[in-house]
Parts: structure tokens; sequence; C-alpha cells
């Protein structure tokens, strides 16, 4: 046993080691110094698209924010789900005190069946485009972005071989719930894997209007589970790159709960099953981050009741300095991001005893959430997604099988909670 303990203890610590070299070269990246922004006149219009189903709890603020852009020529184009969903008032409350006059608040008016309905809310904004908008840029309703962040996200597309631009959500390690802090673990790793495969985040994504036509990503949506991981193989089809913008992290300070947190986990990596240029490389990662320790544990347990001490040790002791690497990577990225994000005035985490413990504690449950929700969602055929289910047969066999309007009373009883 002491031979198997071994050889695992060398696999941990060369996937340490490649894991600390990936987040060393994030973390570089979000230093490295940014394009200059483009003068007013040679920045394009753009659409700023947001597509809404349910009240998100920060979303009058995301509404601020996004009409209150330092940006010249840009419309805000809203497709709420319909005008029963509690979006639709927020949205048009938030457009009243503001007197925005570059903002249009349209209901979903063709629902396809063989997409999502953010795909179809998608393809109904952009369809309805004209001539002048040069640049497509997609928010959530989650996202509360800084004043440049269209002026950030528009610039590195004045590259001919730049197609498309984003940036990346990024969590607060603070709250109530354990689920805030999994959710929080689990994205930080997301966002260097992103970061690494070049996936963008359709919370923020801008792409060149000439390039979605060009690149039939219209089409393509109009058959699609989710708008935004496959965009990188698309584009990359034409010779054409996204570009991650650090300045575009954004701060998001909703909370979760465990359960709503798996259902989440398994939506997302549903998404990337269908669409992931590397799906066989997230289930390489989920083996040696997820079965390996477990693993380690399991001979932990084995070499105490065969009372093989030295096997018990070794197991123990490896397991634990995995789990302690761990924590300093989550600790470096912490602290890397927060200076990207305290530039906007954003707050920053204070990483306390009692925060570093709970995310020492969070390291483990991450670590069985993940590959339960991984497990989970490699045979999942139904999605449920704000009370809109969706039966999945393949990336473009997409169907709506049950709807209904999103009403006021779906909204979580917590008001920081996700919906």
């Amino acid at each position: 046993m002491t031979e198997l303990v071994l050889l695992l203890f060398r696999f941990l610590v060369g996937w340490l080691a490649i894991q600390a070299s990936i987040t060393l070269v994030f973390l570089l990246f979000l230093q490295s110094p940014q394009k200059s922004s483009l003068p007013d006149e040679e920045l394009p219009k753009v659409a700023v698209i947001l597509c809404l189903r349910g009240g998100d709890p920060f979303l009058p603020y995301c509404l601020r924010s996004l009409l209150q852009q330092n940006y010249p020529q840009y419309d805000l184009k809203l497709i709420v789900d319909s005008k029963e969903d509690p979006a639709w008032k927020i949205a048009n409350d938030a457009i009243a005190s503001l007197g925005a006059t570059n903002v249009q608040v349209s209901p979903l008016s063709i629902r396809r069946y063989n997409c999502s309905l953010k795909c179809s809310s998608l393809v109904q904004a952009v369809s309805e485009l004209d001539d002048s908008y040069k640049v497509v840029a997609l928010a959530d309703g989650d996202a509360v972005v800084h004043p440049n962040w269209l002026r950030d996200l528009v610039t590195p597309l004045d590259d001919p071989k730049v197609g498309a631009t984003t940036g990346n959500r990024w969590y607060l390690p603070t709250g109530k719930y354990w689920g805030t802090t999994v959710r929080y673990l689990w994205n930080a790793s997301a966002v260097v894997q992103m970061f690494f495969y070049g996936i963008p985040w359709g919370g923020t994504l801008a792409v060149k209007t000439e390039v979605i036509h060009q690149t039939g990503l219209l089409d393509r949506w109009a058959r699609a589970y989710g708008e935004d991981t496959m965009i990188r193989r698309v584009l990359g089809q034409h010779g054409l790159k996204v570009k991650f913008v650090p300045s575009l992290l954004i701060l998001n300070r909703e909370e979760t709960d465990l359960p709503r947190l798996l259902e989440w986990m398994k939506r997302q990596l549903v998404s990337s099953r269908l669409y992931h240029p590397q799906w066989w490389a997230v289930i390489a990662d989920a083996i040696q981050t997820v079965i390996l320790p477990n693993l380690l544990l399991v001979l932990f347990l084995v070499a105490l009741c065969t009372q093989q001490w030295d096997a018990a040790i070794l197991a123990l002791t490896t397991f634990s300095g995995y789990i302690l690497g761990l924590l300093l990577l989550a600790i470096a990225l912490e602290k890397g991001v927060q200076q990207v994000i305290s530039k906007h005035g954003e707050p920053t985490a204070k990483l306390s005893p009692a925060t570093v413990v709970k995310i020492l504690i969070g390291i483990l449950l991450t670590n069985w959430t993940h590959g339960f929700a991984l497990l989970s969602s490699l045979w999942m055929s139904t999605v449920n997604w704000r009370g809109a289910i969706y039966r999945i047969k393949g990336p473009w066999n997409i169907k709506l099988i049950e709807y209904r309007p999103y009403q006021l009373l779906d909204q979580p009883v917590d008001s920081k909670v996700s919906l």
C-alpha cells in the first residue's frame, strides 16, 4: 500500500505544480498593460443586449451601470421573457429614474422551441439591428459593470485578428451560506481554465457584427442551449480569436445555498459537455482534482484500519499538503484579482483567519460537490432553468418542453440569493 500512496503522492505533486504554473501565467496576464482606449471618434456604434428572465438580486444596479457607460455611441437593447416577468417592472423603473433615452425594452416575441430562451432572445435582438451597429455586446443580469466596461470591451476589437472580447465574473469569498464559498472556489478555478482554453463568458462579451454574420453564429444560436462556450471554436474556424481583457473581471455579490449551487454547477457542466472544444480535458482535470485526493483518503482509512501506520501517515500528509497547496493558490488568486477589481472602486474581501479557515473547509466541499455535479451532468437529458425545462439530445438538438412565464413568487425569499 505504501507504494500506491507514493505513486499518488508523485501524481498530486505534479498536478499541483501544473495548477500553480497555470495560475501564475493567469496572474501575470492580469498585470500586463492594456491597450490604450481608442479615441471617441474611432469607437464603433454598439448594441448592448441584455436578456432577462427573473429579477436578479442586483438587476437595478446592473441596469444603472449599463446605462451610465463612458462610451459615445451605444444603445441598450433589453429583451424580457414576458411582460409578467418581475424584470419588466425593474427595467422600466430603472430607465425612468435615469431618464435614459438610449434604451429599448421589448418582450420576447418569438419563443423558439429548438433552443434556449436566452438564445431566442439573442436571435430576436440581433436580427432587429440595423447596419449602423458594428459591435454587439452581451451582458447578464448579475453583472454590475464599471463605467469604462464597454470601452474596455470594444477597444481590442480594433485588431483584425480579434473577433470577440470577454471578461469573467468573480464572486466574493464571504457570505452566510456554504454554497457561496463553494461557488467562489469552483468559479475561481473555472476563470483560470476559461482563460487558458479561450472560452468566453456571456455576461461580458463583445462580437463584431460582421463576425456574427460571417461565421453563421446567429444560426447556431437559433439551435443551441448556450451562447458563449461555442464561440472559441466557431471563431477559430475562421482564423479569429477571443481576447480576454483583465479589466473586465466583474465582481458578483450574490449568494447561494448548496442545493441551488449544485443545480447551477450541473447546468454549467452540461454546457461544457455540449460545446467545450476540449471536454476531454475537463474530465481529465476532474479525475486528478477529485478522484486522486479522495483515493488518498480511502487509503488512509484502510491503512488505519489495518494498522499500516507508515502508509497512513504518508497518505494523510500527502492529502493535507495538497489541500494546503490549493488554499495557497486560492489566496494568491484572490489577492491578484483584488488588485484588478479595486481599481474600479469595488469592495474587496478581507482574508481574515475565519475566512481562510472557511475557504479551507470549502475546498473539501468544492471537491466533493464538483465530483457529484460532474457525474450527474454526464447523463443529464433535461435541464430546468428558472422554470423553463429543456430536453437535450445533443449540441444542436435542444427542445423546450415546458414553459411558463416567470413570476414574482418564483423569486427566492432571500433577496441576495441567485435565481
